[in-house]
């Protein structure tokens, strides 16, 4: 699916064995959601095969999509192996629902424009994100979060970490 000139968004059936592939859970948290002085964190646990690698971080003054994106973001930027099949789980329906519903692809035609033709919020991280996708064969799958997914239950709390520490 050509989104925009030569970038390419590959989401495939994984042709590898599961065990081929990159599995990435991936949380935001943001504690007074777009409020004065607030803080955001960011939490990812990468698992392939036997090995498995967690990040955090946080930021002030965020929102907690922010936190959602920039998760999915520093986990993509880790991946030393390009030619991997990639799963992102997310309990963050903005992100997965974007990637399914393929809302990038409207609102670059749009001029980065919503459907009440007001600028696309996040567009910094989502061009970033974009950009990171293309020559990659990445899949999402919404998890539900604090459902007891022990992956997604780590990555929430490797997010709030990012908060506590921002």
């Amino acid at each position: 699916m050509n989104l925009h000139g030569s970038m390419w968004l590959r989401v495939e059936k994984m042709s590898a064995s599961l065990s081929d592939t990159i599995i990435i859970y991936c949380d935001g948290a943001c504690s007074g959601n777009q409020s004065a002085n607030n803080a955001g964190g960011w939490g990812v646990v990468m698992k392939y095969k036997d090995h498995i690698k967690e990040l955090h971080g946080g930021e002030c003054n965020t929102s907690n999509q922010r936190m959602e994106l920039t998760a999915c973001i520093k986990a993509l930027e880790a991946i030393k192996a390009k030619d991997k099949p990639v799963t992102v789980y997310s309990d963050s329906a903005y992100l997965v629902n974007c990637m399914h519903q393929k809302w990038y692809v409207r609102w670059k035609k749009n001029g980065w424009k919503n459907a009440k033709k007001q600028p696309v919020e996040n567009k910094d991280l989502w061009s970033r994100l974009l950009d990171l996708l293309d020559g990659l064969n990445v899949k999402f799958h919404k998890v539900e979060g604090h459902a007891g997914v022990e992956l997604n239950e780590r990555a929430d709390e490797l997010a709030r970490l990012g908060a506590e520490e921002a």
